[in-house]
């Protein structure tokens, strides 16, 4: 850790003058990451940006939740294929994308800098509510997966499915953390964070998730480089980073009792496959899917490919 911060002190002398990046508010970003069918939903005093596509009268939706520093735009490739027969919805979780942070207050029944676990189970639920869903088939990637499975846990009832993409839940520790979660977690630097965010730093932290690096594309880091400026959602990832705790409440897994698809890039440097196999082992019917050459987020570095066994699962010709 000492190497680590003496690094961070010399990159910062050499990158504070040219790195200043200031909050950029939610209208400014809404024309490029919010064409149609996005669309923005009051959830009991949240705003939040979701798609919602596919059949309107499919009786159990699928619903999915993207990880840390992600959006909805990471689900796109599996979107275009699953929509055609099944309805599917993706958000921005508080704290991230076009949604940002939670903003507490007398309209909302949420509190301002809460990003535990549970409290995003429940904002889950609530938004099903408010789009009328009794019952969903749920997927989730990274903290987007834990979200999901703590839903399960939370309301089992309003749970057909679950698929856990690399998602996080027994106790892990990383072989490699993208640069950017580190800073999250360093007091000072942490801060220095919400103003201070060179583009180099979002592109090597997306790399470092990515099976294969040279799949990262300039578009790619303009997506999450501008979706992080979006006001508030800098110290909204430094707030969740200080409060996550890996393997808190693991020992609700083993009650799950939905048909699981867990999906592992094998070359996920974040969360390691043991903690895909810990799920496999735990939950009573699930299978494991690995995908042998991609990193953390395998949906979107090859959604064509790690969309195949979603299909089967779900029952889809």
């Amino acid at each position: 850790m000492l190497k680590v911060i003496g690094a961070l002190l010399i990159a910062t002398a050499i990158v504070v003058p040219l790195s200043r990046a200031p909050d950029r508010d939610v209208q400014t970003l809404v024309a490029r990451w919010a064409p149609p069918p996005s669309d923005f939903v009051d959830v009991k005093g949240q705003i939040v940006h979701l798609r919602d596509e596919g059949p309107r009268d499919d009786p159990i939706p699928v619903v999915l939740i993207h990880g840390t520093g992600a959006s909805l735009h990471t689900w796109q490739a599996w979107v275009d294929v699953l929509k055609t027969q099944r309805r599917v919805i993706t958000f921005d979780l508080p704290g991230f994308g076009l949604t940002g942070p939670f903003t507490g207050g007398e309209n909302s029944s949420y509190t301002a800098g809460d990003y535990r676990g549970d409290t995003y189970a429940r904002f889950t639920l609530d938004l099903l509510d408010q789009l009328g869903i009794r019952r969903a088939a749920l997927g989730g990637n990274s903290l987007g997966g834990e979200v999901a499975w703590r839903t399960a846990v939370m309301a089992p009832a309003r749970v057909d499915k679950l698929i856990l993409v690399d998602a996080s839940g027994p106790d892990f520790k990383p072989e490699s953390t993208p640069i950017g979660f580190v800073i999250a977690r360093i007091p000072v630097f942490n801060r220095l964070l919400e103003h201070l965010t060179p583009r180099v730093i979002v592109a090597a932290s997306v790399a470092d998730v990515y099976g294969d690096p040279k799949k990262v594309t300039a578009d790619l880091v303009d997506r999450y480089f501008e979706l992080t400026l979006r006001t508030g959602n800098r110290r909204a990832l430094v707030e969740l980073m200080t409060q996550f705790v890996p393997g808190q409440d693991a020992q609700r897994i083993t009650t799950i009792t939905q048909p699981t698809l867990i999906l592992w890039g094998g070359r996920d440097k974040l969360i390691p496959l043991s903690v895909g196999r810990k799920f496999k082992a735990q939950i009573v019917v699930s299978q494991l899917v690995i995908f042998d050459d991609l990193g953390h987020v395998p949906h979107e570095e090859d959604g064509a490919r790690t969309v195949v066994p979603v299909r089967a699962f779900l029952g889809l010709k």
